[in-house]
């Protein structure tokens, strides 16, 4: 497994992206885009305000039931290609003057579906120009906005709210509906990976286009162009600059290219995921990028083993580099995880804190950091002791590993002291990996056996089992060379069996004492 918070080589961070210019280019950039810019965004508006009003006539008139079935007569023959135009023509004037097409669109009845990767930005929709306006999926939220709504009405779109998980079964109903309704629906258009990235590898896909078990055409997008100005991601270059950089060039390529048909075996049709990973891998290798299992959950970027979701940038790392920049050196990071663990076991009080007073806890000189350090683990200026405790205090060498996870128990284990259930051990994974971890049901069964997870068992499945033993020794102890991380595995799990059970009253004691 690659170590997702390292930079391994092998599989590059996809979700961050920096337009990087030299002076020449910058100044070049500046110059043309006083002019380039507000020129090219005024001749677009123009065009999406004039597309508006005839996107709205396209379904004006209709009943609900006459909405709900694809439109067909004068309504489509007259208004689609007015639209298509229209579509092409402000992509044109944003500085898309040409677009490379190679090989050839399936029709409807070989594929009810196109996959296309990897997902860029919001400027990709100019593939919707060759794929003739496929019907595509997009957040309901959309809906409201000007033009954009107005469009996604044209288009028959299927709509999903992803606060919603009622419409997200009625989006899949809906996605299985139309892929097998043997031509009776318009093809439809997705991004598998579900947001943007860099390009430097394809992220894992989701399984919403493959669920029906249809052929599905693979469409590659590139951007030959010496600056990458499209992209727009999680981190980096935000989308005001990706417009504006984009349209300050004399002009911006895009290739896109359709794949052969993928027709699925019927393992894949009986496996969703492992249809979607297989053409995952497929696209990945024509691009001449990894195929990876790097997914955005939550808004933040993780890596998908076992199960679990491990992130690509530690908390842990993150909060013990602001925690040095603070000033705080071994023996304070030491004295603030005691004071952590005694406000975690304090009776009665809450082991959730605000900004100032994890500012106390920890002892620190400027209280941006506390504000920082929360910002790692929730949306808002408060966090869970118990998530920087365990987190930091594996990672940072003041505490040992089996310590580490006994303590985790007397945390965590509430209902049945010394045994979790399956949302104890989700909520005792997530604050020793500093995210939450949603699907544990591989971790549960491995470690339930034929009743409930215990500590022991916690243990020899953490130091044992090939893959959750990597994720301990990568995410939940000090970097050590692989050699050290091999022994010290078979030392833990040497020490439990020789010692039976691991219960100690004294927390502090057991916290502080190495497994060493």
């Amino acid at each position: 497994m690659v170590k997702p918070d390292s930079a391994a080589p092998e599989n590059p961070h996809p979700f961050i992206h920096e337009v990087t210019l030299t002076r020449a280019q910058r100044t070049r950039g500046v110059i043309l885009g006083v002019f380039l810019f507000p020129l090219r965004i005024t001749l677009a508006a123009l065009l999406f305000l004039i597309m508006w009003p005839l996107a709205r006539l396209r379904l004006a008139g209709l009943s609900e039931e006459d909405r709900s079935r694809p439109v067909t007569g004068w309504r489509r023959w007259f208004f689609h290609p007015i639209i298509l135009l229209l579509s092409r023509g402000v992509f044109f004037c944003l500085g898309f003057l040409w677009m490379e097409v190679k090989g050839r669109r399936a029709d409807l009845k070989e594929a009810p579906v196109l996959v296309v990767a990897p997902h860029s930005s919001f400027l990709d929709m100019l593939v919707l120009c060759p794929a003739q306006l496929a019907t595509v999926v997009s957040r309901s939220e959309n809906t409201s906005l000007p033009v954009i709504g107005a469009l996604l009405e044209f288009n028959q779109s299927v709509l999903v709210s992803r606060k919603d998980p009622e419409s997200r079964k009625k989006a899949v109903a809906q996605l299985s509906e139309r892929l097998t309704s043997n031509g009776f629906w318009p093809q439809m258009l997705m991004f598998p990976e579900g947001t943007t990235t860099n390009g430097s590898a394809l992220i894992k896909f989701k399984p919403g286009a493959f669920l029906s078990g249809v052929p599905v055409q693979p469409v590659l997008l590139r951007y030959p162009n010496k600056l990458d100005t499209v992209r727009w991601t999680y981190k980096g270059t935000t989308w005001f600059e990706a417009l504006w950089h984009t349209t300050s060039q004399l002009y911006t390529n895009m290739t896109v290219e359709f794949l052969p048909v993928y027709t699925p075996s019927q393992e894949e049709k009986n496996d969703p995921n492992l249809y979607a990973d297989n053409v995952q891998k497929l696209m990945a290798k024509a691009l001449g990028v990894p195929a990876t299992s790097y997914v955005m959950e939550g808004g933040v970027p993780v890596c998908k083993v076992g199960g679990l979701s491990l992130p690509l940038v530690s908390p842990a790392k993150e909060t013990l580099s602001l925690l040095h920049k603070d000033g705080l050196g071994a023996s304070e990071v030491k004295a603030a995880l005691d004071r952590m663990i005694d406000r975690c076991h304090g009776g009665g009080r809450e082991s959730k804190v605000n900004a100032e007073e994890l500012t106390s806890v920890l002892g620190l000189a400027d209280g941006q950091t506390a504000v920082s350090i929360c910002g790692l683990y929730s949306k808002d200026e408060t966090v869970d002791l118990r998530l920087v405790f365990l987190s930091v205090a594996g990672l940072s060498g003041s505490v040992g590993f089996r310590s580490l996870l006994h303590t985790a128990f007397s945390l965590f284990s509430r209902e049945e002291p010394g045994r979790l259930s399956a949302q104890e051990l989700s909520s005792l994974m997530g604050a020793l990996l500093g995210i939450p971890q949603h699907h544990i049901t591989e971790l549960y069964t491995e470690v339930a056996g034929q009743g409930q997870p215990t500590e022991e068992r916690l243990l020899q499945v953490l130091t044992t089992h090939p893959t959750y033993r990597r994720v301990a020794n990568q995410h939940l102890q000090p970097e050590k060379e692989e050699e050290e991380e091999e022994e010290e595995s078979l030392v833990s799990w040497k020490s439990v069996n020789n010692n039976g059970n691991m219960h100690n009253s004294n927390d502090s004691f057991l916290y502080k004492t190495k497994l060493e």
